[in-house]
């Protein structure tokens, strides 16, 4: 209710209370004709009960100022103390009024104005009064717009029927959700209305779900295992007080497991997931290519990632983490052989390598590379005699190359990084700083930011803005004798060539990034053009800039000479450049050479098509078409003419005719058809696995050859990863906690957390209802 309104015209003296035209004098509370003094209980039309008396008549109760219409309750909260007069639908006019003990009888005229008091049931949460002609109301479902009488003029119909419409399940909307709203319920007496009332309760809220919702406790500790593996929990978290308190309010018979169980829970989850990605492999089209990631603990020991990448039927890039084996020695050759051999065999695929993917050193590239080659083709079938088996990662020569450019200029790193620090110490600094750009008109709207370390894109925004301040940080040391590390001319003329070349890097990296699908092909376009740049940029006549030039070509020439076969291929199998681009591409880094290294590549890739159809690879049985043995028969050869059915029409000797040109004309071979073709135009929104999907009936062999190699990962870093950070690519260690966990487990958190990334999504729950309840 609002405050209370004192007017001249009503009165009420001593503790008399005046509501509506109910008039409580003292002890004493008159109901009509019926009043009730101190703790009596007086019975008839229309009853009322002051204090703890409990009332019930005509299906209403009063209990400490609330009312009950029907068997339901509305809790009213506002209460009319002391000498406090509230006006509510009738006014006490001036001669009318209340004295001593005496009841003085009152006639109520209409309010000249009121103010409506705030509705507490709980059901207009769940309906909306609508106005009707004539004075009438009804109550308008929010959720199925169904209407229901309320009141009709001065009679209000009350809101049982209204709780029964979304308490039962009446609402139709409720009932396709299979949810009903729970609501507190009316407690304190029997049928006949005897009995002491409570008093009103503690309101608290609680939501409500599913009607027949059980308590599974073997699903909810699979949750939580999958909770523990996704975010990274530690197992002991199980064990910490504030976890399990928090269980225990939201499920007092959830029974928390001990470390042990959950560690076995988490396994078995491993287990679960691995089984679907088993019958997963089992459908899986092609070939698959592996990535292998070290990591090092801060003991003697390592652990081998081994991750798979392929393209389903469907035509999508998958990358799934198949192991995360402890060995002795992760930087072994030796040691990842056997790593790698039994991964294949925990997976059915000793048959289907097709490429692996390093993120080791140059130093020790080959090395790995010879003895990976020799040990894994004695068990497996490499294709194009293993030419293309091992690839080195991409985004590791770039930080790698990117690392070697700011290390050749350490010394100025360190200068800058004190510049601003000083600048940034203090307001002061900074304000004078701005000054000083201000007054020799610097146009540079960058800021200077201080870099991570780990990551060398922030370190090269660090230079590229300091480098526009060059002379507001040669001013400040003129004019600030605390401050004395600005660097020198020559000092900014190494940042700027190391701006120079870092630039190409960066912008390699944001290009391979911004691919929504980082297959193979992508990458041909970045290394041959930062190939040829840095090529050229060694004949720069500043001997800084051929400096640094130099040292990147010396690492990133290694690379190409590495991978720029595989590189190409891949290239080759986009319709938009096929070998085109090779040979443009290679006549500006090779010049005259250039045809020599284009042959190269083109006689790989039919090399690598004779083998596809020499020695197809099995397909599902899903994949099998009619006709597959002719159609991958090799081309040029005789077969002997064969009749062709009669159609009916006369023409059997034009038929017979066609078939003798067809044997001695033979038809061109799937791979010389798409090379000859016109390149597709390219276009922004150009999808090359849509395309190969959409002519796999016009090209099923090298449609097959097409989909191993674009599933190529040329790259370890994932999709939606930093390609900048050093944690990304190289060595990476396995935290001290991890490490103390058994190697099963291990294997378990880091494989099951990739998988249940991809697994289907959960179906949620209907949006539960928020509701007052009683404690």
């Amino acid at each position: 209710m609002g405050e209370p309104n004192i007017s001249d015209n009503a009165m009420v003296q001593d503790s008399e209370m005046v509501d509506g035209n109910v008039i409580v004098q003292g002890s004493e509370m008159i109901n009509g004709n019926e009043m009730v003094e101190g703790n009596a209980m007086v019975h008839g039309n229309d009853e009322m009960a002051q204090g703890n008396d409990f009332v019930q008549g005509n299906d209403e109760m009063v209990q400490a100022g609330e009312m009950i219409h029907g068997n339901d309750m509305i809790h009213v909260d506002d209460m009319i103390h002391g000498n406090e007069m509230v006006q509510v639908n009738d006014m006490v006019n001036g001669d009318e009024m209340a004295h001593g003990n005496e009841l003085v009888s009152v006639e109520a005229t209409p309010p000249t104005t009121s103010r409506r008091r705030r509705k507490k049931s709980l059901v207009w949460e769940h309906f909306t009064i609508e106005a009707m002609p004539g004075g009438c109301s009804r109550a308008c479902c929010n959720l199925c717009k169904q209407t229901f009488a309320y009141s009709s003029g001065s009679k209000i119909a009350g809101t049982s029927h209204l709780k029964r419409h979304i308490t039962l399940g009446s609402c139709p909307m409720l009932k396709s959700e299979d949810r009903r709203l729970a609501l507190p319920s009316v407690a304190g007496t029997d049928n006949e209305g005897e009995g002491t009332a409570e008093r009103p309760a503690k309101r608290r809220y609680r939501y409500t779900g599913y009607a027949n919702a059980t308590f599974d406790q073997d699903r909810s500790c699979s949750y939580l295992a999958k909770m523990i593996i996704l975010h990274d929990y530690p197992l002991h978290i199980v064990q910490q007080p504030a976890f399990t308190a928090f269980i225990e309010s939201l499920q007092p018979r959830f029974r928390v497991a001990d470390v042990d169980a959950i560690e076995a829970e988490v396994y078995s989850v491993y287990q679960k997931e691995k089984e679907n990605l088993l019958q997963a492999f089992n459908t899986m089209p092609g070939r698959i290519s592996l990535t292998i990631g070290l990591w090092t603990t801060s003991q003697t020991l390592g652990y081998v990632s081994i991750a798979g990448q392929f393209i389903d039927t469907d035509w999508k890039v998958h990358r799934r983490m198949l192991n995360f084996m402890m060995v002795s020695s992760p930087h072994s050759e030796n040691a990842l052989s056997e790593a790698i051999s039994t991964s294949l065999s925990d997976w059915n695929m000793k048959d289907r390598l097709f490429t692996i993917t390093l993120d080791n050193d140059c130093s020790s590239h080959d090395i790995y590379s010879a003895n990976l080659r020799d040990y894994l083709s004695n068990k497996n079938t490499l294709m194009l005699k293993g030419q293309l088996f091992v690839v080195r990662c991409y985004a590791h020569i770039l930080n790698a190359v990117a690392q070697d450019v700011i290390a050749s200029i350490h010394g100025v790193i360190y200068n800058i990084r004190e510049s601003i620090k000083f600048i940034k110490a203090s307001p002061v600094r900074e304000e004078k700083f701005a000054e000083i750009a201000l007054q020799l008109e610097i146009p540079s709207t960058k800021t200077l930011c201080l870099d991570v370390t780990t990551q060398w894109n922030t370190t090269y925004l660090m230079l590229l803005a300091a480098l526009d301040y060059r002379q507001a940080f040669t001013t400040l040391e003129t004019c600030d004798d605390n401050y004395n590390e600005a660097p020198s001319a020559e000092d900014w003329k190494k940042v700027e060539a190391a701006c120079n070349y870092l630039k190409l890097l960066y912008d390699s990296a944001h290009s391979i990034m911004a691919a929504a699908n980082p297959t193979s092909n992508i990458f041909f376009h970045e290394a041959w053009k930062l190939q040829l740049e840095l090529s050229n940029a060694i004949a720069h006549e500043d001997p800084v800039f051929s400096t640094i030039a130099k040292d990147m070509h010396e690492r990133f020439d290694k690379y190409w000479k590495d991978c720029n076969l595989v590189l190409a291929i891949a290239v080759v199998m986009d319709p938009r450049f096929k070998m085109k681009l090779v040979e443009f591409s290679y006549s500006k880094i090779y010049g005259v050479e250039a045809a020599k290294y284009v042959k190269v590549v083109d006689d790989a890739v039919h090399e690598l098509y004779k083998e596809y159809v020499a020695q197809p690879f099995p397909l599902t049985p899903a994949f099998v078409e009619q006709g597959e043995v002719n159609k991958n028969a090799p081309s040029g050869e005789n077969n002997a003419p064969v009749t062709p059915p009669s159609t009916g029409d006369g023409l059997l000797d034009f038929d017979m005719y066609l078939s003798e040109i067809a044997v001695s004309q033979p038809t061109k071979s799937e791979l010389e058809q798409y090379l000859e073709e016109a390149l597709t135009p390219r276009i922004q929104e150009f999808d090359i696995l849509d395309w190969w999907k959409l002519n796999t009936l016009k090209f099923p062999t090298l449609s097959k050859m097409a989909r191993d190699i674009l599933a190529i990962p040329m790259s370890m870093v994932s999709s939606g990863s930093s390609i900048f950070s050093a944690a990304a690519t190289g060595s990476r260690i396995l935290d001290d906690y991890r490490s103390s966990l058994r190697p099963e487990t291990v294997e378990a958190l880091f494989c099951a957390k990739d998988w249940l990334q991809y697994a289907p999504a959960v179906p949620e729950a209907p949006s539960a209802a928020l509701v007052k309840v009683e404690t």
